[in-house]
């Protein structure tokens, strides 16, 4: 890429974040302001407690893509992973995607560490795997502790029955799909078909052209199907990964419920576990950055439902997300915007 492509390259990327930004506080700014009232009659030192939680759950992360590209056979750093960690957090956040932005950019990202970019989707798909898989015995648990305080009726037993079935089914048919070559490139040839086409209707002047090569696509997906046989043929080496995954699970609802301690309530920890996963699955579909609306509006649904004033839910939904997004966007932005003046992975 020449130095002048380059340039412009940076500073579009650099526009389209900023402005991602400004839509991400325009549409929270009346939630901010409640935040800033709020603030007089909480306990600050308890709602400090997210900071340490939240920078152990980035040091999982980051432990947990070091494991996975060990056994990849990549040998990468825990700072660079860490750093990694912040800005993926970042793109997720502000960009209403599913996570399909993040997965883009951290298998852009991956390349300035020598990795490819199959490698690099498989390491992601594998953390949503076990993200998904070790939040099972969690829900159960939540569920559980609603019936011991007589707090699990039936929308919550509904939903939470839901969810449970819903996280099964994607896991196995994820596995289903990559466990044949056939299948996995089948089925990601559709959908980078289906991704070709949407670009040529954003962009008409991509029409004759073929923005995503498929033929270089397919090469990908079988070296993707290749690593994860490497996975299959020893599942011990995933272990430790799903302990990853199990903190930062257990260290995110631990976030959220220092803010009912900040508040000086100790609600059932139960309500906050559904909660925190009827949200954050809401919010991958969400068209509006940080599933802004849907997030808060479910979370404070299913915590009233589990018994919990509607005053308090809200109070601390609000006060929760706008904490997080003060803690996590200013550093992963830096970093995001440090990686986009050295070039992303380098071979863009």
């Amino acid at each position: 890429m020449s130095d002048q492509k380059y340039s412009k390259w940076r500073l579009y990327i650099t526009i389209i974040t900023f402005i991602a930004l400004v839509v991400l506080v325009y549409g929270l700014r009346q939630q901010i302001a409640d935040v800033i009232k709020e603030l007089g009659r909480i306990n600050v030192v308890a709602l400090f407690l997210i900071i340490p939680l939240k920078l152990i759950n980035f040091d999982v992360y980051a432990r947990l893509y070091r494991g996975l590209f060990s056994t990849l056979g990549n040998k990468v750093g825990h700072w660079a992973m860490y750093k990694l960690s912040l800005e993926l957090n970042f793109v997720n956040y502000i960009l209403p995607s599913g996570g399909v932005s993040g997965i883009s950019y951290f298998t852009i990202r991956a390349r300035s560490e020598g990795v490819s970019a199959a490698k690099a989707t498989l390491a992601q798909i594998t953390k949503l795997f076990l993200l998904f898989v070790s939040y099972q015995p969690l829900l159960i648990l939540g569920v559980f502790l609603l019936a011991l305080r007589d707090h699990a009726n039936n929308l919550v037993l509904v939903t939470a029955t839901s969810l449970i079935t819903l996280l099964i089914v994607g896991t196995l048919l994820g596995v289903y799909i990559i466990e044949s070559r056939r299948r996995i490139n089948s089925f990601l040839t559709f959908v980078t078909k289906a991704l070709n086409q949407v670009i040529r209707v954003v962009r008409p002047r991509s029409r004759y052209t073929e923005t995503i090569n498929i033929a270089r696509a397919q090469e990908v997906f079988d070296e993707l199907h290749d690593n994860y046989l490497v996975f299959k043929k020893d599942w011990r080496t995933l272990k430790r990964p799903f302990v990853y995954t199990m903190i930062a699970n257990v260290t995110e609802i631990a976030a959220l419920y220092a803010v009912y301690i900040a508040f000086g309530e100790y609600v059932n920890i139960g309500a906050v576990i559904l909660a925190y996963a009827v949200a954050n699955f809401a919010g991958l579909i969400s068209v509006l950055p940080a599933g802004i609306g849907i997030y808060e509006g479910l979370m404070t649904a299913v915590l009233v439902a589990t018994g919990i004033p509607a005053g308090l839910s809200i109070s601390v939904t609000i006060m929760f997300r706008i904490v997080m997004m003060f803690i996590q966007l200013p550093p992963g932005y830096y970093f995001y915007q440090k990686a986009v003046r050295q070039g992303l992975g380098q071979k863009i």
